[in-house]
């Protein structure tokens, strides 16, 4: 007689790589709570519960698409919870991230303690504490220098009290190195546009928060000697500053004689807008200018970067540009018929390939499955649809306006991809598929037809 499988729940969520999902999971039923409360919606209605938790899943997966204004819809006391929501969400998945992106490399026996050891030395084995000590080091150096300066640029220019100017010196920071769309103000960046006291120090901490800890851990070690860094930070660094490139090329290019973008503007305000739209596709979700009057040609591509996304273990979401990078690799050896990956005088092993593959084909799958249902519940159009489901997915939060207006069940599909999106499409699988024990055997070999 067959014995039902018996399920140890206990030792599965204690599995680290289980442990990411339900601590974000968590933190939204915390923060859908919270915003519930009356007094954090402004005027005198009360929050509905769908504009709670799907703000409350955009701040904690750092993604800043809305269903509802966010200045004007949610009080003081709103904003400050959704502040602290950001700023959790993205120290613990920097932390958190690479923690569990070291972890799956190695055995799975560790249930009681986080050990790692990366080549860069960021993690020590068991030095768990000191890894999101130093974590929060790194925000703070960087949200604090974007704070000031944007506080002495906000006071006098936009706004009159150093109070004032300081609390949006300071939200515009948290949500630029966590790479989260939110803002105070209804037109997002449009106010500054052009101004590149303001733009560009907004778009250079969205950079850095989308490279990763362990890229901005070894660049501060070795930044002046490129050829001793590792392939991750290769990767990430030479592929971010040639998406940043492209990106801001192909604005000017598509967008030059665009009346509702750069069409209007001067030279000068052109390039500072243009470098601003080539940032904020990596995960930035700010915006000078409305996303939804660009071009086709610039919507298309846009959708592209953003599904592509930032760095590892960073703030920034999509299948990440090494996962990207990689499988341009592994095309490339295909092509010329190597034995086997290399990148510069390193090899890629197997098990790296089979992750990027999974990640990217799960990815697809998500992406085109999601909009496919947003298309069965909205009537907008498909370019439009894409976008926001690429903004969802890699956690940007620019929208084309497609996303206040899906109603609750396309509110509801956008809440589980930025969910999925933010926790790692690997991850998330992983978190009930994974095997309790390795196979101790090899099955015979067969090719199948191939093309």
């Amino acid at each position: 007689m067959l014995r039902p499988r018996r399920i140890d729940i206990a030792a599965a969520l204690a599995h680290p790589v289980r442990l990411l999902p339900l601590a974000f999971g968590a933190l939204i039923v915390l923060g859908t709570i919270l915003l519930y409360i009356p007094v954090m919606r402004a005027g005198e209605k009360s929050p509905t519960f769908m504009d709670a938790l799907f703000t409350a899943t955009s701040a904690v997966t750092v993604t800043g698409l809305t269903t509802a204004d966010i200045g004007t819809y949610w009080s003081t006391p709103g904003h400050v919870v959704i502040l602290i929501l950001v700023e959790i969400g993205g120290i613990g998945i920097i932390a958190m991230a690479t923690v569990i992106g070291v972890f799956v490399g190695g055995g799975l026996g560790l249930r009681t303690q986080l050990a790692v050891q990366m080549d860069m030395h960021v993690v020590n084995i068991g030095e768990v504490a000191p890894l999101f000590k130093r974590v929060a080091i790194t925000m703070g150096i960087f949200q604090g220098t974007s704070t000031v300066l944007l506080t002495l640029r906000y006071h006098g220019q936009y706004f009159d009290s150093w109070g004032e100017a300081a609390w949006h010196g300071l939200f515009d920071s948290v949500m630029a190195f966590n790479n989260a769309g939110f803002s105070l103000h209804s037109d997002s960046l449009a106010r500054y546009a052009g101004d590149f006291l303001v733009i560009i120090p907004i778009s250079m901490v969205v950079f850095f928060g989308a490279v990763g800890f362990p890229v901005l851990a070894e660049l501060n070690r070795r930044w002046r000697t490129p050829s001793r860094w590792t392939i991750h930070t290769r990767l990430t660094v030479f592929g971010s500053v040639g998406l940043a490139i492209v990106g801001t090329l192909a604005f000017l290019a598509f967008e030059w004689t665009n009346p509702a973008t750069l069409g209007s503007q001067g030279m000068s305000d052109r390039l500072v807008t243009a470098f601003e739209a080539g940032i904020m596709p990596r995960s930035g979700g700010l915006a000078s200018f409305d996303w939804s009057q660009v071009t086709g040609p610039t919507q298309n591509l846009v959708s592209i970067m953003m599904f592509i996304g930032g760095g590892s273990a960073s703030t920034a979401g999509g299948i990440k540009i090494t996962t990207f990078l990689l499988l341009g690799y592994v095309i490339l050896a295909e092509l010329r018929g190597d034995p086997e990956v290399r990148i510069g005088v390193r090899s890629i092993g197997s098990a790296t390939i089979r992750t990027a593959l999974s990640i990217a084909l799960i990815a697809i799958a998500l992406v085109s499955a999601a909009s496919m249902a947003l298309m069965l519940v909205s009537d907008a159009e498909y370019a439009d649809i894409m976008f926001d489901v690429c903004s969802a997915f890699g956690t940007v939060g620019l929208s084309t306006g497609v996303t206040a207006s899906v109603g609750t069940a396309g509110e509801l599909i956008l809440i589980v991809l930025m969910f999925i999106g933010r926790v790692g499409t690997v991850t998330a699988a992983s978190t009930f598929l994974l095997r309790k024990k390795q196979q101790r055997f090899h099955l015979p070999e067969e090719r199948p037809i191939i093309g």
